[in-house]
């Protein structure tokens, strides 16, 4: 990690996993701040981060790290790896669905 960059200490909660992606939750403290989305493609892996706080590029390059370190290496580490391609967005969520009626009313009254 490079020593000029922020530290940070970004909590990540897995919601799904498969064979060749995961899906993180980012909080900070208590409050989500985005969603990262990984898929392992054999020696490139790309990576989708959703923030849904305004981050500084320093701060934003110290959670793409602490990913790296936290998640990514434990499946390829950078020496045995091509590439780690990470897309960044800003964004917000509005909504949210399910094929089951109700499910995410019943989730939502339970957080």
């Amino acid at each position: 990690m490079d020593e000029d960059r922020i530290p940070t200490n970004y909590r990540m909660t897995r919601l799904v996993r498969t064979q060749s992606s995961e899906i993180y939750l980012i909080w900070e403290d208590e409050r989500r701040i985005g969603q990262f989305d990984v898929h392992y493609a054999h020696d490139t892996i790309h990576g989708t981060l959703m923030l849904e706080s305004d981050l500084s590029l320093d701060q934003e390059e110290g959670l793409i790290a602490q990913i790296d370190d936290d998640i990514v290496q434990a499946y390829l580490p950078s020496f045995d790896r091509e590439d780690f391609l990470v897309t960044v967005f800003r964004g917000e969520e509005i909504s949210h669905y399910t094929d089951t009626s109700g499910a995410m009313d019943e989730l939502d009254d339970d957080e």
